[in-house]
């Protein structure tokens, strides 16, 4: 009898190509189904809450696969997964659920956290796991502006190119927080869903008000499409500072 399997999921992904199955076999979706492969003697496809980009970690990001039969518990199933894994990604948890739950699709709300190092050295362990700007943060503006972003907009102007066009680009932001603890600034996004590269543009327009690039008028006239209010190109913040923290159902 098959089951279906609900797998929380952490990964470092600076050696991976994002989430989603790539033709070059780098994904952590590609590594996820080598390793069911590996233990069922069969190709299993492993369905994931979203995709990250390369370079991007995540703390929690859920994923389901359909299993041919009960064959372990979910305790064996998470070690019997994380014993042929990379060590750079690891089952967290695991349960069986009920065939209606599907990890992208019952999805409710994600949240994202972008972590920037505000200081002139970059301490080697925050190498690869937060953006090292030097120039200084003026963290209230940020916090101020950061509520701009709060509820119901057109994100278009947040997001970058795929290769294919979205027809909708309304996003829900339910919270923006912005927290500093020292040379260490953190942005925590919580929303219905986020566009493709989204959270880094946000994130590269709030750095660039910080550092005094561009006023905060910038968000509101980006929310709008005002074109002719807009007056700086789009900063891209780096994917190592940005971490999938949980998906919510």
């Amino acid at each position: 009898m098959a089951s279906r399997l609900k797998l929380i999921v952490a990964y470092n992904g600076e050696p991976f190509s994002g989430w989603q199955s790539q033709p070059n076999g780098n994904g952590v979706q590609d590594h996820m189904e080598n390793a069911f492969e590996r233990i069922c003697s069969q190709r299993l496809r492993v369905h994931g809450a979203g995709r990250t980009d390369a370079g991007v970690h995540a703390l929690a990001q859920c994923a389901h696969a359909d299993l041919p039969e009960r064959r372990y518990s979910p305790d064996r199933w998470r070690s019997a997964l994380n014993g042929v894994l990379s060590p750079a990604i690891r089952v967290m948890r695991c349960g069986f659920v009920a065939e209606s739950f599907h990890a992208r699709f019952s999805a409710k709300e994600k949240v994202y956290r972008y972590r920037v190092w505000n200081a002139e050295v970059l301490p080697p362990l925050e190498d690869n796991r937060a953006w090292h700007v030097r120039d200084p943060i003026d963290f209230r503006l940020v916090a101020a502006s950061a509520k701009l972003l709060v509820g119901r907009h057109d994100f278009a102007a947040f997001a970058a190119n795929r290769g294919a066009s979205v027809a909708d680009t309304v996003r829900t932001l339910r919270r923006v927080a912005v927290r500093k603890s020292g040379a260490l600034l953190t942005l925590q996004f919580e929303g219905d869903g986020f566009l493709y590269k989204m959270v880094r543009l946000m994130v590269g327009t709030l750095v660039q008000i910080g550092v005094g690039a561009i006023s905060a008028g910038e968000i509101e006239a980006r929310l709008t499409r005002n074109a002719k209010a807009i007056t700086r190109v789009r900063q891209v913040a780096p994917a190592a500072g940005l971490f999938l923290v949980r998906v919510r159902y």
